[in-house]
Formats: structure tokens, C-alpha cells, sequence
């Protein structure tokens, strides 16, 4: 493991009231040799977050600026504040190993024709998820996001297949077209996110924006990930489609993207009942 990486390394985490998560993620980040430069930006949290940072942490840079700029305004204000070579977005809710991200760095700084790297992530239970995929087609969204799914489960069956990657299991690397917004290590000064997105889609946008280059996933690098410990609510779905919508407008069109408003919204009501039932 070459210590030089962290020296090379800022990381950042954008925060909403996951107080105890960010604890066990930002003491596995103090195991690095030297520290890399770790950026929390916290979105407003009730939950006694920044006082926690301050006290327990205080060699991290805290960006506190007292409104929820979301996951993209967040991140970008994390990534116009850092000052290291390479830059990481990393969630709350991982727990990283020193010897994960310093093969993060070695990748990225040995294959500059990639716009970026991502790890191999787990659940804490070892089980490794499923992450990346292509860039969704209009077809995907569609069938995803309204009952044409339903009527047509052999073509959502086939382009969900496409999309994932189908028969890949995560154990090799590969060349990918989108990696997952809770962990992306590339360049500082290559990309900010897409502020017009809240919350999601904002990796299916840069995976966009970065063409013709691609990322790379790297199962050397393994990282656990509890996942949605932050957006397991209703609050959270409502922004789901919202940012779908938003996605499909700038990159598939005006005309597409009320097409796909118009047919989700039984979807989106049928979940909004469903919560008013339980």
C-alpha cells in the first residue's frame, strides 16, 4: 500500500442527520497514514451531526452552510473547497479501509484516460452489490417508471438485463458507463454534479457529460456500504421522481419527459396511498 495516495487525496462526504453512520466512517478514515484531506459538508443536520464532527474530529474541514444544498450542491461545494490532486465522493454510510482507497488513487493516477474510478461495495453482511450500469435509454425509464412495465415484462426483463450488465458478478474489473454517486475517485478540476438534480440520476448525468471517456470499476478496492441510510422515505420518492423527470427532460427531450411524467404518476400515487394505508 503506497501511503503517498492519501497525501494525494481529499475526500468528500456530504451529511444529513446520519450522525452515527458518518462516526464509524469518518474513524475508518483516520486509520490513513497520513490523513488525507477529509471534507464534511453538512446539510443542516438536527441530529447533533457537526457538533459530533467538532468534537470528536477536529482535524476535518466542516463546511456547514447552514441550508440543505442536497447531494449535488453538496458534493460540489465539497469539490470547489478541496485542494488535493484526487478527489473522492464518498457517503455516510461506508466504511472504507486505508487499502481500498489507496488502490482507488494508484488506479486513477496509472489510467488518467478514465474519468474516474469506483470500488467494490458490500453490505455489511459481505453480500457485494450490484452496482454501475449503462447509461439509461428512454425505453429503460420508461419502462421502469410507469405500468407500460407491467404490460410489457419481457422488453423491461431485456433492458433491465442490458442495463445491469447481466451476468456480471462485480468479482472482475470492467469498463463502465455510470458508477455509483457513493463512491467516485477522479481527478480534481474533471467534473462537478449536476445541480439541477437533488438528489438522484446525477451519475447517470455525468456519465453522460464525461463521454466519450468511461469509469472503471475496481474489485481490488472493496468498501462496505450500508446504503439508504439517509433517503429510506417518503420524502426521498417524492424527489426520486422529480429528479427523473428533470434527467429525462435535459438529455431525452421536452416532449418525452412530460410523456414520462403523465405515465409514472400512477406509480407515484400508488406508493403515496400505499403510506397513507400503513
Amino acid at each position: 500500500m503506497n501511503a503517498d495516495a492519501f497525501s494525494r487525496l481529499s475526500i468528500i462526504i456530504v451529511n444529513y442527520n446520519t450522525r452515527e453512520d458518518l462516526r464509524l466512517c469518518l474513524a475508518a478514515l483516520h486509520e490513513c497514514r497520513p490523513l488525507p484531506e477529509i471534507i464534511v459538508v453538512d446539510n443542516a443536520s438536527t441530529d447533533g451531526s457537526v457538533e459530533m464532527i467538532r468534537e470528536s474530529f477536529p482535524a476535518i474541514r466542516l463546511l456547514a452552510p447552514g441550508r440543505n444544498t442536497w447531494f449535488t450542491g453538496g458534493n460540489n461545494l465539497g469539490l470547489k473547497a478541496a485542494t488535493r490532486e484526487f478527489v473522492l465522493l464518498l457517503n455516510p454510510d461506508t466504511i472504507a479501509p486505508p487499502e481500498a482507497l489507496a488502490a482507488l488513487v494508484e488506479f486513477a493516477d496509472a489510467h488518467p484516460e478514465y474519468a474516474g474510478v469506483t470500488a467494490q461495495l458490500r453490505y455489511p453482511d459481505g453480500v457485494v452489490q450490484h452496482t454501475c450500469s449503462r447509461l439509461p435509454t428512454y425505453a429503460y425509464l420508461l419502462l421502469n417508471h410507469t405500468p407500460l412495465g407491467w404490460l410489457l415484462p419481457g422488453q423491461r426483463a431485456k433492458l433491465n438485463a442490458r442495463h445491469w450488465y447481466a451476468g456480471w458478478q462485480r468479482d472482475t474489473g470492467l469498463e463502465v458507463e455510470v458508477v455509483p454517486g457513493s463512491c467516485i475517485l477522479g481527478r480534481r478540476g474533471d467534473w462537478l454534479l449536476n445541480e439541477d438534480l437533488l438528489l438522484y440520476f446525477p451519475e447517470d448525468d455525468l456519465g453522460r457529460r464525461v463521454q466519450p471517456r468511461k469509469f472503471y470499476f475496481l474489485p481490488s478496492a472493496r468498501i462496505i456500504h450500508r446504503e439508504n441510510s439517509a433517503t429510506g422515505n417518503w420524502n426521498a420518492k417524492r424527489i426520486y421522481f422529480r429528479d427523473l423527470i428533470v434527467y429525462t427532460r435535459q438529455h431525452h427531450g421536452v416532449i418525452r419527459a412530460g410523456l414520462l411524467w403523465l405515465l409514472s404518476r400512477p406509480m407515484l400515487w400508488g406508493m403515496w396511498l400505499k403510506r397513507r394505508l400503513s
